[in-house]
C-alpha cells in the first residue's frame, strides 16, 4: 500500500486548510486510515482516523470540533479539513493505514504503516 499526502501550506491563525491522503496498491487490506502529525522535537501525535470497515471517524481531543475527516470511496482518499487553525497545529502531517479496528489503538502510531512522505502545515500568528 502507498499513501500520498497533499494540501499542506502556510496559513494564518484562524484560517483553514484541507489535506488529502490518497491510497493505492493493495487497498483491500486497509481497515483504517489515520492522520498523525509531528512537530519538531516532538513525537508523532494522533489527529484522527477513518475506519472503512465500519464507516466511523475518530478524533483526538486536541482537534475535535475544529478538524473534520471525510472520504471519497471511489478515489480511496481521506481528507482532513482543518478549521480555526492555531500555531500549535504547525507540524508535518502524515497519513498511515492499519488493519486494526480497535479505537483504543488508534492513538499509537506503532499500529500504522505505509506512511506517506508527509505534508507541512505552518500556521503563522
Amino acid at each position: 500500500v502507498q499513501m500520498v499526502e497533499s494540501g499542506g501550506g502556510l496559513v494564518q491563525a484562524g484560517g483553514s486548510l484541507r489535506l488529502s491522503c490518497a491510497a493505492s496498491g493493495r487497498t483491500h487490506s486497509i481497515y483504517t486510515m489515520g492522520w498523525f502529525r509531528q512537530a519538531p522535537g516532538k513525537e508523532r501525535e494522533f489527529v484522527g482516523a477513518y475506519s472503512w470497515s465500519d464507516d466511523t471517524i475518530t478524533y483526538s481531543n486536541s482537534v475535535k470540533g475544529r478538524f473534520t475527516i471525510s472520504k471519497d470511496n471511489a478515489k480511496i482518499t481521506v481528507y482532513l479539513l482543518m478549521n480555526s487553525l492555531k500555531r500549535e497545529d504547525t507540524a508535518i502531517y502524515y497519513c498511515g493505514e492499519t488493519s486494526v479496528t480497535r479505537r483504543d489503538r488508534f492513538s499509537d502510531p506503532g499500529w500504522f504503516g505505509s506512511w506517506g512522505q508527509g505534508t507541512q502545515v505552518t500556521v503563522s500568528s
